[in-house]
């Protein structure tokens, strides 16, 4: 195989790649490595303002061919009305990535929050940003793709999914569907409409983020809280992860260079998931 020819197989140029979550830590850095694949990035968000200050501080001239649609992941009208939108300004959608979701302190256990005591509307509040959120875009754009008879979804789940954390229940239950729905997504989209349909997930496992950063290290002195320590002593590359660590997984599965790989939940966690603690 030449030079080109493996280049080629990661190249994402022209492809119009819709991003949910965009604006948080992770998608942000997620749609910088898309805008600097020479990707079409269209991102879907509630606050339109900070996705379109995401687009301009993307590298090199090609801004113009970057949009900001306004859309909650758990308002169908709104979804559906941006797949259209993409639909007709780009003709066809490439790849869709969930990356929206995120947890309710409600929902989370502590000395004075006990399980027993958690309101559902809370932990149905977890579930729902998390799996429909996932259900939602992948059935807008998903639609597109099983007209154009081809497509990659990837969803973002977490290690919470392998692994169920202490305090978190609604946040790892709601994980944990997700990498479930990938694989049964993968499935029936190849059988019922195209094997060129594929869905895979992204794995991450412990990254600094606006949502753990003050559970993981003190707020004051940025030492390692208690739990970030234990996070720590399970993870076998001692460190946590930085937002750059997860674009190497994510231009692989969206690009022809994993064109048979489907139904796949790709840990990206410093070898998290693989340490039994002893």
């Amino acid at each position: 195989m030449t030079i080109a020819a493996v280049r080629a197989l990661f190249d994402l140029t022209g492809k119009t790649v819709v991003l949910t979550g965009g604006t948080g830590v992770l998608g942000a850095e997620m749609a910088r490595a898309l805008a600097s694949a020479d990707a079409n990035v269209v991102l879907l968000s509630r606050k339109v303002d900070r996705a379109q200050a995401l687009i301009a501080s993307f590298a090199g001239d090609g801004k113009g061919r970057h949009r900001a649609l306004p859309a909650d992941v758990l308002d169908r009208p709104a979804v559906e009305a941006a797949a259209q939108a993409v639909k007709k300004e780009y003709g066809r959608v490439d790849a869709l990535v969930n990356g929206a979701g995120g947890n309710d302190p409600r929902a989370t256990t502590n000395p004075e929050n006990r399980f027993f005591d958690i309101p559902l509307e809370a932990f149905q509040q977890v579930l729902s940003l998390n799996l429909a959120g996932t259900v939602i875009p992948t059935q807008a754009f998903g639609r597109l793709m099983a007209e154009q008879k081809e497509g990659v979804i990837l969803n973002v789940s977490s290690v919470n999914a392998a692994r169920p954390l202490t305090r978190i229940a609604a946040y790892s239950a709601a994980k944990a569907a997700v990498s479930n729905l990938t694989q049964w997504l993968a499935v029936h989209l190849a059988q019922e409409y195209s094997p060129n349909i594929r869905v895979n997930a992204i794995m991450p496992g412990f990254f600094l983020t606006e949502q753990n950063r003050f559970l993981l290290t003190d707020q004051k002195t940025g030492a390692l809280t208690a739990r970030g320590q234990k996070i720590m002593d399970h993870t076998p590359m001692g460190r946590y992860g930085s937002p750059e660590d997860l674009s190497g997984a994510l231009i692989w599965l969206l690009s022809p260079a994993s064109r048979f790989v489907t139904g796949i939940v790709v840990p990206v966690d410093g070898g998290f998931t693989a340490y039994s603690g002893v």
